[in-house]
Parts: C-alpha cells; sequence; structure tokens
C-alpha cells in the first residue's frame, strides 16, 4: 500500500476491506480441531517499512470479554487475548510473538526450537520490540489494529517474501484457545514448523534493526552496615542486525535498577533453590543458550553472572557482548561479560558459546562450551562443555540426551554429567522414563546444578480422560518414581508419588498428591530455621496435597494450597493462600499468605511468608507497581518495592524507584540472614534508531 491504514483499534479505514481475510480459526481447547466457538477475522495490509494487521474478534456475548490488563510485558492470562506469530526467517524453528488484549496492550517475546517459557507459556517474553497496537471493545466484539516495522523484525529481503505465520485467539471466560494453524492438543502455537504462509510481500524498503538505548541513572543506595553511596552513572546499550537472522547486543556499564524484585522463597529441602532470570540483557534471546541437563538443571544460568549467589547482591558489570541467529540450519549464541570486584567477588569474565544444528522435526544436535576466569587466587578457572540432542520420531517420541563435564583447579576426575530420556505425549496419554549419572566433582559454576554424586533413574506415567462431565474438561491420573543413589550406590533421594488432577472448562482446576513418599538422607546438618539443625541420617516420610484454584474469568480469582505429613523425624504443615481482585482495568490487588508449622525433635516454630502486591495504570504508559514483603524466618523480615513506569516512546521509559528490606532470595541450600537495604533511584532511558 502507498499508505499506512488508520491504526485507530478500529477496521473502519476503507483500506482494511481490500485485503483478503483470513477466517479459518479451529479449537485447540476444548475441542481440538472444531471451528472456533466464535468467528475470528484477519487481515494483513503492508507498506515499504511495516506490516499491518486488522483483527476482528466477534463475541456473541461482548458484555462478557474478560479485559483487566492495561500495563506492558504483564502476562494476559486472565483476559481475552490474540497473538500474532510471525517466523521472518522461515526456517520452521524459532519465532517472533506479538500479543494484545481488547485494551490495546502489549506482550512480546521469542519462540526459539520450537520452546515456550519455563512456565508453560506460548513463548519467551524476555525480548521486547517496537510496536503499536490500538483496541476496542465493540457491540459485536472487539477489534485490534497492529503496526509492526521491518526494523523489529530485522527483515533486509525485499523481494519474493516468505513468511510463517500463525494467529492465537484465547476466549477467557470458555477458556478457549482457537488457532489457525498448528491447533492440534499436543502442539499449539509453539510448533513453529507447522505455522501457515505468508506470500506476497514484495519490494519493500530495507529493515536492518539498529537500536541504541543510552540510560542515565542517580540513586540513593545504603546497605547494611556501609556507608550510604549516592551514585550518578550512565550507561548504553545497543542492538544492530549484522543480517535478517543475526542480532548483535552490546551492553555497557550495565544497570539492572528497573528489574522486577524477586518474591522471597523459604526452602525446606536441602538443595539450591532455582530463582528465574530478570534481567533484560540475558533475557534477550536467552533460548539460544538453553542447554537442559535434567528437570530445573542448566548448563548455563545467566543469574552466575553480575549477583552474588550467596547474599543476591549485585556485581557490577563493565560491559557484555552477545551474538545471536542462525546460518541456515546452525543456531548460533555467543556471550562475553565482563565484571568488576565488588565485596567478596573478585572480577571475573565469562565467555559461552552455543551451537545447534536443526535436523528434523525439532530435532538438533548441539554442543556447548562455558569459560570463566576470575581472580579468585583458590579458584581461578572454572570451565563446562558439552554435547546434546534431542530426536523426534513419529511427532510424539522424543529423545533427549546430553554428555557434559567441567573443569576446575585440583580436580582430575568424577566431573561429568550424562543423562538421556524418552519422552511421549499424546492428548490421552504421557509417559517418559530418564537415566542420569552426574559426578562427585561436576561443578558448573556458571549453570544450575540441584545435586551432584548422584546415579538418577526416573520414570513416570499420566493418563488423561476427558469425561462427558458437566463443567470437566479434562481429568489427569499421575505417578512417578524417582531414585537416587550417590555413584556408590548409596541411597541418598527416593520418591515415589501419585496424584490426582482435574482441570475445568471454567480454567478452575484441582491438584492432589494422593501420596508422596520419601527417602532422605541428610550428609550435613541442616540448618532449617534461625539455631534449628536437622542432623545427619536417612529420613524416611510421607507427605499429602490439596490444592484448588478459583474459576480464571473472575474478577476476584484465588488458589488454595496444603500439604501435611511426616518431615525429617517430625512433622510439617504447610498452607498457602493467594488471592487476586481486578475491580477495574487500572487497578489490581494480589495478596498471598504462607504458614509453615514445624512439630520436630528439635522443637516447634513457625514461619510465615506474606506478600501484598499492588498495581495502578493511569494509562496503558504511564503505571505505579508495590510489592510488600514479609518472612519471619529472618530477624528483619520487611521489604517494600515501589516502581513508577512512564513509557513516554516506544521501548523508552522513565523510572523512579524505591526498595527498602531484604530485596533477594539466596540460590544457597540453607536460608541465610539476607542483606536490607535501602534504595531510592531515578532512571531514564532512550532509545533511538540512528
Amino acid at each position: 500500500m502507498d499508505r499506512a491504514p488508520k491504526l485507530d483499534g478500529t477496521l473502519a479505514d476503507p483500506l482494511w476491506q481490500s485485503a483478503r481475510v483470513v477466517t479459518d480459526f479451529r479449537q485447540r481447547e476444548p475441542s481440538e480441531a472444531e471451528p472456533g466457538t466464535e468467528k475470528t477475522e484477519v487481515r494483513i495490509l503492508y507498506t515499504r517499512h511495516a506490516v499491518y494487521f486488522g483483527i476482528h474478534c466477534y463475541d456473541s456475548e461482548p458484555s462478557r470479554i474478560v479485559a483487566t490488563e492495561l500495563r506492558r510485558d504483564v502476562t494476559q492470562d486472565l483476559d481475552d487475548h490474540f497473538e500474532i506469530l510471525i517466523d521472518s526467517n522461515h526456517d520452521r524453528r524459532g519465532a517472533y510473538v506479538f500479543q494484545i488484549n481488547p485494551l490495546g496492550a502489549q506482550i512480546d517475546g521469542l519462540i526459539v526450537e520450537e520452546q515456550g517459557n519455563n512456565n508453560g507459556g506460548d513463548f519467551d517474553p524476555g525480548w521486547d520490540g517496537v510496536w503499536i497496537s490500538e483496541a476496542r471493545i465493540t457491540p459485536d466484539g472487539w477489534t485490534a489494529t497492529v503496526e509492526i516495522p521491518f526494523t523489529t523484525l530485522n527483515f533486509t529481503k525485499s523481494k519474493d517474501v516468505i513468511w510463517g505465520l500463525n494467529f492465537k485467539r484465547f476466549i477467557r471466560r470458555k477458556n478457549e484457545e482457537d488457532l489457525w494453524s498448528a491447533y492440534r492438543r499436543t502442539f499449539g502455537i509453539a510448533k513453529v514448523s507447522r505455522a501457515g504462509e505468508l506470500t506476497g510481500i514484495t519490494d519493500i524498503g530495507a529493515g536492518r534493526l539498529f537500536i541504541v538505548k543510552p540510560y542515565g541513572l542517580v540513586q540513593y543506595d545504603k546497605q547494611s552496615d556501609s556507608n550510604a553511596r549516592f551514585p550518578l552513572t550512565g550507561g548504553l546499550d545497543v542492538k544492530y542486525g549484522l543480517r535478517s537472522n543475526l542480532v548483535l547486543n552490546l551492553t555497557g556499564n550495565t544497570d539492572f535498577a528497573d528489574t522486577d524484585v524477586d518474591q522471597e522463597q523459604f526452602n525446606l529441602t536441602p538443595f539450591k533453590i532455582f530463582i528465574p532470570e530478570k534481567r533484560q540483557f540475558f533475557l534477550e534471546n536467552a533460548g539460544i543458550f538453553n542447554f537442559n541437563l535434567g528437570d530445573q538443571d542448566q548448563m548455563f544460568f545467566s543469574r552466575q553472572i553480575g549477583i552474588d549467589p550467596i547474599t543476591g547482591q549485585q556485581v557490577p558489570i563493565n560491559a557484555g557482548a552477545k551474538l545471536t541467529g542462525t546460518f541456515g540450519r546452525l543456531a548460533l549464541g555467543l556471550m562475553e561479560v565482563d565484571t568488576r570486584s565488588s565485596g567478596p567477588n573478585p572480577y571475573a569474565n565469562y565467555a559461552v558459546a552455543r551451537l545447534k544444528e536443526s535436523l528434523w522435526g525439532g530435532s538438533y544436535v548441539g554442543a556447548m562450551g562455558i569459560d570463566k576466569r576470575s581472580g579468585n587466587v583458590l579458584d581461578g578457572y572454572n570451565q563446562t562443555g558439552g554435547a546434546d540432542t534431542r530426536l523426534v520420531f513419529y511427532k510424539d517420541f522424543v529423545v533427549d540426551a546430553h554428555l557434559a563435564g567441567t573443569k576446575s583447579p585440583g580436580i582430575s576426575s568424577g566431573a561429568t554429567d550424562v543423562g538421556a530420556s524418552l519422552n511421549y505425549k499424546s492428548n490421552w496419554l504421557d509417559g517418559a522414563v530418564a537415566r542420569r549419572k552426574i559426578g562427585p566433582n561436576f561443578n558448573p559454576e556458571v549453570g544450575f546444578i540441584e545435586r551432584t554424586d548422584s546415579n538418577q533413574e526416573y520414570a513416570e506415567l499420566t493418563f488423561k480422560v476427558r469425561p462427558k462431565l458437566a463443567g470437566i474438561r479434562e481429568l489427569q491420573f499421575e505417578g512417578f518414581v524417582f531414585h537416587s543413589p550417590d555413584t556408590h550406590d548409596v541411597v541418598q533421594t527416593q520418591e515415589w508419588q501419585g496424584t490426582f488432577r482435574g482441570e475445568f472448562h471454567s480454567g478452575a482446576y484441582t491438584d492432589d498428591d494422593i501420596a508422596d513418599v520419601f527417602t532422605q538422607r541428610i550428609t550435613t546438618p541442616l540448618n532449617i530455621y534461625k539455631n534449628v539443625f536437622i542432623p545427619n541420617g536417612l529420613y524416611h516420610f510421607a507427605r499429602h496435597q490439596l490444592t484448588y484454584g478459583s474459576r480464571q474469568d473472575r474478577r476476584f480469582t484465588c488458589n488454595f494450597f496444603e500439604r501435611f505429613g511426616g518431615y525429617y523425624g517430625g512433622s510439617l504443615n504447610e498452607f498457602r493462600v493467594r488471592a487476586n481482585y481486578r475491580p477495574t482495568a487500572k487497578f489490581s490487588v494480589s495478596a498471598s499468605q504462607t504458614w509453615n508449622r514445624f512439630r520436630l525433635p528439635q522443637g516447634n516454630f513457625s514461619v510465615d511468608l506474606a506478600s501484598l502486591q499492588g498495581n495502578y495504570s493511569f494509562s496503558r504508559f504511564l503505571s505505579l507497581s508495590s510489592t510488600l514483603q514479609l518472612d519471619t524466618a529472618n530477624a528483619q523480615a520487611m521489604s517494600a518495592n515501589f516502581r513508577l513506569r512512564y513509557n513516554y516512546r516506544p521501548d523508552s521509559d522513565l523510572y523512579i524507584i524505591y526498595n527498602v528490606g531484604t530485596q533477594f532470595v539466596s540460590l544457597a541450600a540453607a536460608n541465610p540472614q539476607q542483606i536490607r537495604e535501602t534504595r531510592f533511584a531515578v532512571k531514564f532511558t532512550y532509545s533511538f534508531h540512528p
């Protein structure tokens, strides 16, 4: 088109009527492959510099459309929403995803190797793009208009364009997913290889990605037992598309003051706890660096860079560079980050390289290498390397395997990790078997691993049925066994569990452990609370769990969690309640409370965790959020965070942030006392295209 259509959230501009209409949407949930219960239409236009989507989501009951979220980059799972997937390289492996709700609020992200995020979402939301959206609720449903510049897609080809393309509509009150393609229940929108195609785009202008984003920061910072600091600083982030499928990210004097605070946790196990990454530089294109070792274990875990794993304090980053993309069937990820000394943390340099060669239908073979160098005279280097593969057979059978090893000063043997698994997934049956052996000296310092010196065996089977009972969507019956002696065949951990789950059409659910039976050996006294230690020994106990979550299409939602039974020679009762209330699109509040009641030979005590979160959106571009947290496991247990964000232009923000109290959860196996901090910061970012 010679001009762009009007982007006002309506399809009133006559240009939209000249576009072909995409209409054949089919259900993934609840009735696989059946036509959507509500009509959906998508129109596509383009100019030399951008592609445009006009969306009409018809609804027979528009008064029941759920639209409660105005903030950018916040989950829209509780709202009606619409997703656009674009595989601009047409490699059928990865894609950009752009999501909007009926208020026009945006969230975007990437799919890498047909994988969503670690929480089961459709995509990894760590990537942020520059695009424009508007939406309106109408008497016959809701409509939206979207503009996506070719520069955002880093798209430089100008003729004979072929994209992978897919759309997904979610109707909250019906808990219904409608897709244009890949609507099998075992697929979903993340199945990029099953996306449809868009052809006909030609004679467009250059769309090379080039974004420069400097920042300025002024703050007051006071930590426990230290003098207050008043730093005035600045830095720079750059994104540059070397080619349409290769992006270079650069960062200098990196700051993460605007990052969301971590939720306080209380560790009930003798193992480390996994806390997800939230920092933007590491989140963007993070999927290419995934090297899964099993469960939550990862060869590369970016939170080991720039954060003290014990105290949780930020370690200053001098500079970093990241190169990600593809060359034909080869996916590439390179990263180097340099940190300066801070407190007990010496200076360090981290180099990471990841390669994946695509095979057939989601299969790949890959390799990874990590090199850490630091000023620690006792631990001057740590190296990790490995190879992995995923092989998909007959669409439903997946074989994963890996071989990894580490090298550290003074370690000559027992530093390997070898594992393999077979997974099967269908509409009525899921199954998995896995085998893994971890040496006692395996030590990926830039990774995350729950335990070492382990010879693991795992088997799981889940039966799924969809009875024709009012309100019930699916019932699941799951059982698994886990056996983990050490490499000398001495029992360390054993667990078997039987679980019942129920999913309802309304989005309500129940998740109940009929029995969860443990055998656990403690080899180092476990400091569970203040001066209470669980002594060494072999413990046998059983626990049970009841969980209920309310229907998700209401302004008030809640869930309840109760787990009770034995615990290391005594008993433990855990009860948690969470509630969310969204009276308007501008305001929402959520609260949670967890009670842990211990009855142990060492004494009886309680540990309580509580949090209160409030959000007020003055508009889609100006919002205030607050988080209050309480943890009675610590002597000074209160913390608060307040953040005002003004998105004054695309990808450019002004933040005003106030933090006070305990700010971080340690990765450590025990529950160490955390540092208290008072911080007030004003941060300004400005993004531009040179």
